[in-house]
This record gives C-alpha cells, structure tokens and sequence, in this order.
C-alpha cells in the first residue's frame, strides 16, 4: 500500500500542486487540511508523513500540529515553509524543513527522505532539507 500522506497547507493553489506532484509518484494523499482542527480530523486515518506549513487560516498553528501529529499520532512530519527560520533548531518530534517556493524534484526528495527516517532506515538528507536534531 503506498505511503498516506496529509497535506496542512491554506494556500489551495499550493496544495493542489503538491497533492497531484506526490499522487503521480505514488503515494497515497488523505486530503488537504487548512487549520488545526481539519489537520487533527485526518490524525485517526494512519498518516505516515504530514506536510505542514507553519502559517495557516488560524495563524501560526503549524509548530503546533506538526508536534500533535508527532508526538500523539506517530506520524512523520515534514515542515514545508517560507518561512523556515521561525521553527529555530526545530520542534521535536519533528523530521525537518524544506523552504517555499519547492520544486517537484526537491519536494519527492524530501518526502522520499523523511518516509525512510520514520521507518528507521538509513537515509541522506537531500540538499533542499534542513533536518532537526
């Protein structure tokens, strides 16, 4: 089964490009969620990696559900921003950031990366991650 993927990202421009980037590489996108609430709605769904952006409908709530889908729900989480700076050394429980505006090939990297660090396998960060701890 591919991996599950949740999108927490207000921009839908945005977010539809990422859904249809990561949907033709295979994997599996559980939906689009704009704010807190939608985000924690999709954390009983078995997300394996959560892309989340840090400013959201309801402010900066992103610091926030990327440490909730971490550390309450296991899931992986990669911080994808414009703003990269305002996590500092990072949130724990957390694998990363990539910086905004993102390419495809920078995008499926870091994905692909942060995918097999949740599994414990050996990975690379690639040069379009900066990674925590």
């Amino acid at each position: 089964m591919a991996p599950s993927i949740l999108i927490v990202e207000d921009e839908m421009l945005v977010a539809l490009e990422m859904e249809s980037i990561l949907e033709e590489h295979g994997y599996r996108v559980l939906g689009i969620a704009a704010d807190l609430a939608s985000a924690l709605g999709y954390a009983q769904q078995g997300i394996d990696l959560a892309l989340v952006d840090l400013n959201l409908r309801d402010g900066l709530t992103g610091p926030e559900i990327g440490a909730r889908l971490a550390g309450e729900h296991q899931a992986g989480v990669l911080f994808v921003t414009a703003n990269p700076r305002l996590l500092g050394n990072g949130v724990a429980g957390t694998i990363g950031v990539i910086s905004k505006p993102t390419d495809e090939a920078s995008l499926t990297s870091a994905v692909a990366f942060a995918l097999r660090v949740r599994l414990g396998q050996p990975a690379e960060a690639p040069p379009s991650l900066r990674r925590f701890g």
